[in-house]
């Protein structure tokens, strides 16, 4: 039945593809009043209407008339001599309403386009990558956050956990999330008093794996941190001089308000 479909669907294909051949192969430009001013030679417009080929980008895009879709090699850009700087080129637009790209590029979101990987080269790039549904909801979030945390400067939401964390929990929290460090907090929140830092040089040599996590965290007074109003330029700077791995951003009551990662050092200045 699936093959019956397919041929009863390629002769609709076949004129299709005709129609556009021939819409694709004639020069908008040249109506039926353009062909008769060519051929009247007296005409001082012939020249100029013989050397148009197609529409500008003004018609397609802008004209009343233009009711038309564009996909893919629907249109061909033929180069010219343009009247104005490539400074003065605005590219940017509303993706939906409260989400404006500076490049308006997006990515699909197909299985086998969009993920975390792609949706990351397309943020960097100024772009948008939109993930696909054929994962679960848990799934679908992991994804966004992936692409969250790749490179935010200050990590507003960082990963905390709490003093009674065991370390062997703290294993298994490590293989599902892929940080090695974690802030502790009193209630394993952002916003709670700072207690401390954990990182996998904390954890490579403990013996016991049901040992607390506040048992052998690096104390918060030990700790190189900054306060909340500092900039991300000035942070950086203390991330260099202090060749720490984490930043915690503090408040006076020693509340954490955010984290800096080396990792999004090295990618600034990359």
């Amino acid at each position: 039945q699936f093959a019956r479909l397919r041929l009863q669907a390629l002769p609709f294909v076949i004129r299709k593809l005709r129609a556009m051949t021939v819409a694709r192969s004639r020069s908008p430009r040249k109506t039926d009043g353009a062909a008769k001013a060519a051929e009247n030679p007296a005409n001082g417009e012939t020249k100029e209407q013989e050397r148009l080929d197609g529409q500008s980008a003004l018609d397609i895009f802008e004209g009343k008339a233009s009711m038309t879709g564009y996909t893919y090699d629907d249109l061909i850009c033929l180069p010219g001599h343009i009247s104005f700087g490539v400074g003065d080129v605005e590219i940017h637009g509303n993706f939906t309403r409260k989400i404006w790209l500076k490049t308006p590029i997006v990515s699909s979101p197909m299985d086998t386009v969009t993920e975390a990987k792609m949706a990351i080269a397309m943020a960097l790039e100024g772009g948008i990558g939109v993930i696909h549904t054929n994962l679960t909801i848990d799934e679908q979030v992991r994804e966004v956050m992936k692409v969250k945390k790749f490179e935010c400067g200050f990590i507003m939401d960082p990963v905390c956990i709490g003093p009674t964390m065991t370390v062997a929990e703290l294993d298994q929290l490590r293989k599902s999330s892929g940080f090695s460090g974690y802030p502790v907090t009193e209630d394993g929140r952002i916003g709670s008093r700072l207690l401390g830092l954990v990182t996998k040089r904390d954890t490579d040599f403990a013996t016991d794996r049901s040992a607390s996590v506040g048992s052998i965290m690096t104390k918060a007074e030990h700790l190189v941190t900054a306060q909340e109003d500092i900039d991300l330029l000035s942070a950086n700077k203390i991330l260099k001089e202090s060749k720490k791995g984490k930043l915690p951003v503090v408040s006076k009551q020693m509340r954490l308000i955010a984290l800096m990662s080396r990792a999004d050092l090295q990618k600034n200045a990359d």
